[in-house]
């Protein structure tokens, strides 16, 4: 083992170990590199962090099919004193959890040199924790489905949410698939939208995708009926769940990252069947930011509210009549005005109306 490295971030010292060591046997992508990606990422990163209860996701010996990792969710014991936690009470594991809150540069360095490639924070902050600021749609290809498909796909749940009046931002997974994030931000007690609403809404709009494409879309969770499709999932709309972070890195074989682009970027990918252009590497990330700022910017501020559905509830049994009243009052609803830079492409030719899909 090497000499342990003693570094200052912002008055509080760290000692930081085996920077040398390779944590990505592929690229020779190295602790130090990590750590320092985390370091340089940190101005945009930090405020999607900042007060939510955050799990690790460790890799001591680096990424690979044969490398050991694990999930920490509870502040290890040996923690600076200056790194702030928040107690939540898991009813799965029937005690509270002490969650790590990654509020500044000094906790996430430090984050960093325990090995944690990714992090995977809550969609709640940790002082409301039973109301999600946004709800979100996790696409997974199931092979040899792709990032392309994705894409697809991804047009598709904007244009319901166009439909609305919502705005919605997507990034990359950093591994296989696309994520499409819908803001709410509530700050009026009677504006705040539950995790049952959100949930039950994603999962409405999934079995809406799936009985509109049926030769693309899943919404089912069994991995046997993934193959060549993509599977909208709508589960991580939970209390109990995490996503993982813009801009986290991600344990692949290459140090790739969770990274928000352009609808244009998903236009064109889809446009030109090039998977290549949504995939980005820590260096890649760092230059777009440095170009372009943070895409997720508005994910932290803008303020939307889901619609009221009739048919969406969580104590519902109709899921086929919850899907087809998003239809229906998304069709409905006047479509908004937006400026775009490309023309949109996205809509269904021969595309079912509202007393059509009544009859579904």
């Amino acid at each position: 083992m090497s000499t342990p490295t003693i570094v200052e971030v912002e008055g509080r010292k760290l000692k930081l170990s085996n920077l040398e060591k390779v944590l990505y046997p592929a690229t020779g992508f190295t602790k130090g590199q990590v750590v320092d990606f985390y370091v340089r990422i940190a101005p945009v990163l930090v405020p999607h962090l900042a007060g939510r209860p955050l799990t690790m996701k460790r890799y001591p010996e680096g990424v690979g099919d044969d490398q050991e990792y694990f999930f920490e969710k509870n502040a290890p014991m040996h923690r600076p004193d200056w790194v702030k936690t928040a107690p939540i009470w898991s009813e799965s594991n029937h005690r509270t959890i002490h969650f790590i809150l990654a509020n500044d540069l000094p906790t996430l360095v430090w984050i960093a040199n325990l090995a944690s490639i990714e992090l995977h924070p809550s969609l709640s902050l940790a002082a409301d924790i039973r109301t999600p600021t946004a709800i979100v749609f996790d696409l997974d290809p199931g092979p040899p489905a792709n990032i392309v498909q994705c894409a697809q796909v991804g047009l598709w749940v904007r244009e319901i949410f166009d439909h609305f009046g919502l705005q919605s931002f997507p990034k990359t997974s950093g591994s296989k698939g696309l994520q499409i994030y819908i803001p709410l931000n509530p700050v009026p007690l009677h504006t705040k939208t539950s995790y049952e609403q959100t949930k039950s809404f994603a999962h409405a709009v999934a079995r809406l995708l799936e009985q509109e494409h049926p030769e693309l879309v899943v919404s089912d969770m069994k991995k046997a009926v993934r193959t060549n499709k993509v599977f909208v999932d709508w589960s991580q709309n939970d209390e109990h769940k995490t996503t993982i972070s813009v801009y986290s890195l991600r344990a692949r074989e290459q140090p790739t990252v969770s990274t928000p682009v352009l609808w244009d970027e998903v236009e064109q990918a889809l446009k030109k069947k090039d998977a290549g252009r949504l995939v980005f590497e820590a260096k890649d990330v760092l230059a777009r930011v440095e170009k372009m700022g943070d895409l997720f910017d508005p994910v932290l501020k803008l303020q939307q509210k889901l619609p009221q559905l009739a048919g969406v509830s969580a104590a519902s049994e109709k899921e086929e009549d919850e899907g087809i009243s998003v239809a229906a009052q998304a069709e409905a609803r006047p479509r908004p005005e937006t400026k775009r830079k490309t023309k949109r492409k996205t809509k269904t030719k021969g595309k079912p109306s509202a007393e059509e899909r009544r009859k579904l």
